[in-house]
């Protein structure tokens, strides 16, 4: 198997910060490169290394602060590494009261140009849940199929269908969508949330991610896939900043309220979504590692939840909870 090596830069404050959101995506093997603790090494008097290589030494010089850790170089790795930056760069917006430093990601061993375009060899059609077949936008199906078909290219936004959060979320909505329900869908990535929902018999569906190029790409993905383009919006921004955006969902209109992001914005996002939801309704909250299930739960039972349903894959948790009002 081969691996792909990952550099976070980030700054001394930023370090546990930026550590705990990793882990909380289920990434592990965290190295940390503290650049204040090579310099004061290197100032001690009293160390006890007579010797240290030249080159050692260079190389450290160069290294800003910031964190390793490797993904598999494949679709499953993909799916990490663009979570990981969709994650990130949430976490910039939403804490700049925090020196975090530049957050920029890069890859050591590969181009980001060459990895944007060499892991669609692993991207192949595949069902999900009992409704569903994925197929990327450049592949064909060897044979016909009674599954609704999502044609899908995520270019460089989260949301092939392939990681276990995707997968429970769709399930859920298989489970919970029904014909002209409204939807809504907050950190839509790809927009594969939506798009599924709509051709599953929804009858409308607003999209918000914090990336601005999601409304590019989101829109192409619907167009793939047929879907009218009145019966959807996308909009780019923060709804846990930007008031005015998050006024667009209020008033308790939607059916559906689908969340495939991480357990911390997924927390946040509880008190407001009471606002988006109708009472009765649906929400669907994913990205949470096993290990912070409980706290989302938590959160979902403050604001008015019912737990319904957790689906388990891995790692990952999937929640559903209906809307008592």
């Amino acid at each position: 198997m081969e691996w792909l090596e990952v550099f976070v830069e980030t700054s001394e404050d930023g370090i546990e910060i930026v550590s705990g959101l990793l882990y909380s995506l289920g990434v592990s093997g965290l190295m940390i490169e503290d650049e204040r603790e090579f310099k004061e090494f290197l100032e001690n008097p009293n160390r006890e290394w007579d010797y240290i290589d030249d080159g050692l030494v260079e190389e450290k010089s160069k290294r800003h602060t910031g964190i390793t850790f490797f993904v598999t170089d494949n679709l499953s790795g993909l799916e990490t590494l663009s979570n990981v930056k969709s994650a990130v760069k949430a976490l910039k917006e939403r804490e700049k009261e925090f020196d975090l430093g530049s957050l920029e990601i890069t890859m050591k061993n590969i181009r980001e140009e060459d990895w944007a375009n060499n892991w669609k060899k692993y991207f192949k059609p595949f069902p999900v849940g009992g409704k569903i077949m994925i197929k990327p936008s450049w592949e064909e199906l060897e044979s016909g199929t009674d599954r609704v078909v999502l044609n899908i290219d995520p270019g460089h936004i989260f949301g092939t269908g392939t990681h276990e959060t995707t997968q429970c979320c769709l399930e859920h909505i298989e489970n919970y969508i029904k014909e002209g329900d409204k939807v809504l869908d907050i950190g839509c990535g790809s927009g594969i949330l939506f798009i599924a929902s709509l051709l599953l018999g929804a009858g409308g569906a607003d999209a918000v991610d914090i990336d601005p190029n999601a409304v590019k790409i989101v829109t192409e993905n619907a167009e793939r896939n047929g879907i009218d383009p009145s019966l959807y919006n996308v909009y780019a921004g923060n709804i846990l900043e930007d008031e005015n955006l998050a006024e667009k969902f209020g008033g308790n209109k939607y059916d559906i309220v689908e969340a495939n992001i991480v357990a911390d914005i997924i927390i946040a996002v509880c008190p407001m979504a009471r606002n988006f939801i109708k009472k009765g309704g649906v929400f669907i909250s994913s990205g949470i590692i096993d290990t912070r299930c409980a706290e989302v739960e938590n959160a979902l039972r403050e604001n008015g939840f019912t737990v319904l349903d957790i689906k388990k894959r891995k790692d990952w948790r999937a929640i559903a909870a209906r809307f008592e009002g």
